[in-house]
């Protein structure tokens, strides 16, 4: 099975979240979280810091991530590991190829025209809230 991972980035306010906007398809030119693919031997969280400070910067220093869902798709062969953190301090993001941007919480995630993966961004925001102080503490 071919895994990937998507992280939820918080801005240290928690009024932000961090998106990339993608560049090629799936999904060219809708936001989607950062993220990539999961090499193989590679655990999940080894991956999701791997690809975090690819694709924007951030290290491990820069912020917790704890592992929040995964999605499997049998169909495809493949599943994706969802992890979201907040940042404990402002950062400097540097792009990878998709620009980065924050986006406002308040958006409506679920908006299969302005963002990616069939309304599961809508859904993982929803759980974020549900584990709010778990993701957060």
């Amino acid at each position: 099975m071919r895994g990937y991972n998507v992280i939820a980035v918080f801005a240290p306010d928690r009024r932000t979240m961090l998106m990339c906007r993608r560049v090629k398809d799936p999904y060219k030119g809708l936001l989607n979280m950062v993220g990539g693919k999961i090499e193989s031997g590679e655990d999940g969280y080894t991956a999701a810091y791997r690809e975090l400070f690819e694709e924007t910067g951030i290290t491990r220093g820069d912020i917790r991530i704890t592992h929040l869902m995964t999605f499997t798709y049998p169909l495809c062969d493949e599943y994706v590991e969802v992890y979201a953190g907040g940042l404990k301090r402002a950062v400097t993001l540097r792009e990878e190829k998709n620009p980065l941007l924050w986006v406002d919480v308040s958006e409506n995630f679920f908006d299969m025209k302005r963002f990616a993966g069939e309304g599961n961004i809508g859904h993982i925001m929803e759980h974020i809230k549900i584990h709010r102080s778990e993701i957060f503490d």
